[in-house]
């Protein structure tokens, strides 16, 4: 008969006491058990190496059936938090403060300087969408964790219900419907908007590209965060805009008080951000920092262009807010889409363009009239069925065991020191390597095996990111996933020396 010991009976005290979900607490019963197992494991309460109550205990202990306990575990296993061990049981294997250092944010010399991205963009744009057995650089979801079923039968019922089978021109601002919906979509986030108040755009870049059309001309100074999307420089070099780089914290976004020492210094005409899960960060500026920013560009009347194409894609309970919410002047321009979340095929974006309404509405017509009729009907009918929501709950769960899988394999195949961030939320992560990398030579290297990934240089046009790399953690994580991060790795460590 197997003794147990006073340590196991401690641990599984604590594991009963911590696996009981608050009363009136929402969500499987299997995800609060496994939730509250967590918290004990990032507390470090339970620590790497110490082992679970059997299957047959917890069950017993919290009058759960021996299938919900073992999803619970299933659950805890799938995000590479616990293991199991032939006729041993289950074992904590990993905790978040194993994760090494968050990468060092960039102080901003808040100069303005013309833009030149597109030349790197376009070098790393020829190969990005190529057939690769490892591909770590496209920022989407991969298309298995998509409802490409459900959208089909959305597709269909847009076929046969639309006016003139979708031949004929759309509305200039959008599908009613459509509109509707996201309209509805903006309680998500804090927000009270009518469908009048919605332009949909094709994709999220769209309706950035517009709003920076609608409030600046050619030669005025924008002021962006610092490193940011790299399709955000683009626009901005386009337009022949001027641009002041603004420092950006890792865990808390834009620095509100560089931002203020360029509008101090500077003709800031406008200012563009991503507030929630910034590419390539992924930090989420806390929603009083949100506040304080809509305050600093009310004072100033500058316009903010808001880009929260991520804030769907929370690991949290909740989804965070949007610097819309706080926004009573109408000077925020809140850009989205459901590129990132849905059909990224299908180019559905939108902009509230608040008090600038009218100027985004004209430039839109000039562009393109209106955007694809069917796709804009088949939206609007997938998410009138709700079918969205649940599509939602299933992908978020998805990314974040994603994340703390890539997160695991780069700490044990990089080499150490490498700097790793902390996102709660989108779908890619930010590397910060030995400053002897050059991650566009490194690049080069990858592609020979297979793998492609996206140099850090191109998220900024001064600062210099050459040692850094962005990581999508897109595609589900399988054996192989974790064989190309080690190929990887080890071409990180042949070039550090």
């Amino acid at each position: 008969m197997k003794t147990v010991t006073q340590e196991e009976t401690s641990l599984q005290s604590e594991v009963s006491a911590l696996a009981t979900p608050p009363s009136g607490g929402g969500g499987a019963k299997y995800l609060q058990i496994a939730s509250h197992i967590e918290a004990l494991i990032n507390t470090e309460a339970l620590r790497i190496g110490d082992k679970l109550p059997s299957v047959r205990t917890l069950a017993e202990e919290k009058s759960i059936s021996m299938g919900t306990a073992f999803q619970a575990y299933y659950h805890l296993e799938g995000k590479g938090l616990i293991e199991s061990r032939p006729k041993s049981g289950y074992y904590v294997r990993f905790n978040r403060r194993r994760i090494p250092a968050l990468p060092a944010g960039v102080p901003s010399d808040v100069q303005s300087h013309n833009v030149s991205v597109k030349d790197m963009i376009a070098e790393i744009y020829s190969d990005i969408a190529a057939p690769i057995k490892y591909n770590f650089a496209l920022g989407v979801p991969d298309v298995s964790l998509l409802p490409a079923a459900k959208l089909n039968k959305s597709m269909v019922h847009a076929l046969r219900n639309t006016t003139d089978h979708g031949i004929s021109y759309e509305n200039t601002r959008g599908n009613p419907e459509l509109r509707k919906q996201v309209a509805r979509l903006a309680f998500n986030w804090g927000g009270h908007v009518a469908p009048e108040d919605v332009i949909v755009t094709t994709g999220c870049l769209e309706a950035i590209n517009t709003c920076l059309k609608a409030v600046t001309r050619p030669g005025d100074t924008v002021a962006v965060e610092c490193p940011t999307y790299f399709g955000i420089y683009q626009a901005i070099e386009a337009l022949g805009l001027k641009v002041v780089e603004i420092s950006s914290c890792p865990v808390t976004g834009l620095d509100l008080d560089c931002l203020q020492t360029a509008i101090r210094n500077f003709s800031i005409r406008a200012v563009v951000c991503v507030p929630n899960f910034s590419n390539p960060l992924g930090s989420c500026m806390p929603d009083e920092q949100k506040k304080a920013l809509v305050a600093l560009i009310t004072r100033h009347e500058i316009p903010l262009i808001e880009d929260d194409i991520y804030g769907e894609l929370y690991f949290g309970k909740a989804r965070p807010r949007t610097c819309k919410a706080f926004d009573t002047s109408g000077l925020v321009m809140h850009c989205s889409s459901l590129s990132k979340s849905l059909a990224p095929g299908y180019r559905i974006g939108w902009v509230l363009p608040g008090r600038f309404q009218a100027a985004v509405a004209q430039i839109k017509r000039m562009q393109n009239i209106s955007c694809p009729t069917l796709p804009q009907a088949a939206v609007a009918h997938f998410l009138q069925t709700g079918r969205y929501d649940l599509h939602l709950r299933g992908l978020r769960q998805a990314l974040h065991t994603q994340c703390l899988r890539y997160t695991q394999s780069i700490i044990e195949h990089f080499p150490a020191g490498t700097r790793i961030s902390q996102p709660h939320g989108g779908f890619v992560l930010w590397l910060e390597l030995d400053e002897t990398v050059d991650v566009f030579r490194l690049r080069s290297e990858a592609l020979k095996q297979q793998i492609a990934i996206v140099p850090g240089k191109i998220f900024s046009a001064s600062c210099n990111f050459s040692h850094c790399m962005r990581i999508s953690f897109g595609k589900p994580w399988n054996e192989d996933i974790d064989y190309g991060l080690k190929l990887l790795g080890n071409l990180v460590k042949k070039q550090a020396g």
